[in-house]
C-alpha cells in the first residue's frame, strides 16, 4: 500500500505566539491536534505507513501519537539537527520507506487543510506514470503562492515562484502542497544540505525531462500559515466545511469538550470550539473562535474569529476580533482588541488598558 512523509518540521514563525510553546501541527483544531485531521485522511485514503518529519519541537510529536496503533497506522518518526527544507527533509527520512524503486510515495505538508481526493491523486500518477504528480488548486490571487502552469493533458510546464506583475499570472493554479514522487526521484535529491522540493527539486527534474503532472482538485484547501487562517480552519472543519474524520463530535456550530464549562446564556457560533477545561462565563459570547484549554473566558466578553491560548483569560466585557491571545495571558476587564493584535504568552494586559474607540 502506498506509504507517506509529512513534512512537519516547521517553525510556525507567522503563527507566533500560538507555535511558542507547540509546533504548528500540534496546534489544536476543532479539539484535536491539527496533524491528527491529516493522519486520519491519510489512513482513510488507504496509507498505512507515514513517516513523520520533525525538526522544531519535535520531542513532542511520539509522546502524543506513538506508533500510530490508535489511528490504525504504523507512525515513524525521523528528527533533523539541522532544519533542511522541504527537498531535505523529504531525502532524509527516504531510508524509512519501504517502497520500490517505482512505488508512490505520498507527500504531505504539515500546514494544509483540504479536502483532496487522495487516492485520486495516485492514481493519476499511476495512469499517465509521472515521475512525480502534484495536487494543484485554483485561487482567485495567486500572488502570494508559485504558480503551476499545465499543457491540456495535465503536464506540468513550468513552476513561477510568486509572481507579481499582471503579465506574469499566466494561470490561476497553484502548488497545493501535496504530491506523489516516484519512489526512485527521492534518491535523486541531494542528502545531508538544505533543499527547497518548490525551487529546486521541481524545477530541477523540469530541466531535465522528467514528468510532472498536475492534478487540479478544487475541494476545499486553506494553508493554516496565518494565526487567521488557523482559526477559519478550525471553525470549517467543526462546521464540517472541512472534511475529517477525525473532528471529535458531531458537525455544527459548535464544538464543546467534555470538561469544557459553558454558562447556558452564553452564545457560541461559527464554528467555535471550547477545549478541555476551558470555561465560558455568564453572557458571553463567542463566534468562530478557538478557545484552547484550561482558558477562561469572563462574564460579558465578546470574542470573534479569535484564538485564546491555554490557561488564558479574557476578562469581563472585554471586546476581541481577530485577535490572538498567546498561552498563559491575561486581558483585563474592558479592553478592546481588534484584528491582527498578537498578546504574547504570560502578558497582562490591565483593565481598561487598550482601546479602539472612547471609553462613553
Amino acid at each position: 500500500m502506498t506509504e507517506a512523509i509529512l513534512l512537519v518540521g516547521g517553525k510556525g514563525t507567522r503563527l507566533r505566539p500560538l507555535t511558542v510553546h507547540t509546533p504548528k501541527p500540534m496546534v489544536p483544531a476543532a479539539g484535536v491536534p491539527f496533524l491528527t485531521h491529516q493522519l486520519a485522511r491519510a489512513r482513510a485514503a488507504g496509507v498505512e505507513h507515514i513517516v513523520l518529519a520533525t525538526s522544531y519541537l519535535a520531542e513532542v510529536f511520539e509522546p502524543y501519537f506513538g506508533d500510530g496503533s490508535a489511528l490504525g497506522l504504523h507512525l515513524e518518526y525521523v528528527t533533523e539537527e539541522e532544519p533542511l527544507g522541504t527537498g531535505g527533509a523529504i531525502r532524509n527520512v527516504a531510508a524509512r520507506l519501504h517502497s520500490g524503486p517505482d512505488d508512490p510515495v505520498l507527500i504531505f505538508n504539515g500546514d494544509i487543510l483540504t479536502g483532496l481526493d487522495i487516492e485520486a491523486l495516485v492514481d493519476t500518477h499511476e495512469s499517465t506514470g509521472a515521475d512525480v504528480s502534484l495536487h494543484l488548486t485554483k485561487v482567485t490571487d495567486p500572488r502570494a503562492y508559485g504558480l503551476v502552469p499545465t499543457d491540456p493533458t495535465g503536464r506540468v510546464l513550468a513552476f513561477l515562484e510568486k509572481p507579481q506583475t499582471p503579465e506574469e499570472i499566466v494561470t490561476d493554479q497553484i502548488n497545493a502542497g501535496a504530491y506523489v514522487f516516484r519512489r526512485s526521484v527521492i534518491d535523486t535529491i541531494p542528502a545531508g544540505r538544505p533543499v527547497s522540493v518548490e525551487r529546486e527539486t521541481f524545477p530541477g527534474l523540469l530541466a531535465a525531462g522528467a514528468h510532472l503532472q498536475g492534478m487540479v482538485d478544487s475541494t476545499y484547501w486553506l494553508d493554516l500559515g496565518t494565526p487567521a487562517a488557523f482559526v477559519r480552519g478550525s471553525a470549517d472543519l467543526v462546521l464540517g466545511r472541512a472534511p475529517s474524520p477525525a473532528v471529535p463530535g458531531r458537525c455544527g456550530d459548535r464544538l464543546v469538550l467534555p470538561t469544557a464549562r459553558v454558562a447556558p446564556d452564553a452564545k457560541l457560533t461559527g464554528g467555535t470550539v471550547v477545549g478541555e477545561g476551558a470555561s465560558v462565563a455568564q453572557g458571553a459570547r463567542v463566534f468562530g473562535s478557538t478557545i484552547l484549554p484550561g482558558a477562561v473566558i469572563e462574564p460579558g466578553a465578546v470574542i470573534t474569529d479569535s484564538l485564546i491560548g491555554s490557561h488564558a483569560r479574557v476578562g469581563e466585557r472585554s471586546v476581541l476580533t481577530g485577535t490572538v491571545v498567546g498561552d498563559g495571558a491575561i486581558v483585563g476587564a474592558d479592553n478592546e482588541l481588534r484584528d491582527g493584535v498578537r498578546v504574547w504568552c504570560d502578558a497582562r494586559i490591565p483593565a481598561g488598558a487598550v482601546r479602539f474607540s472612547s471609553d462613553q
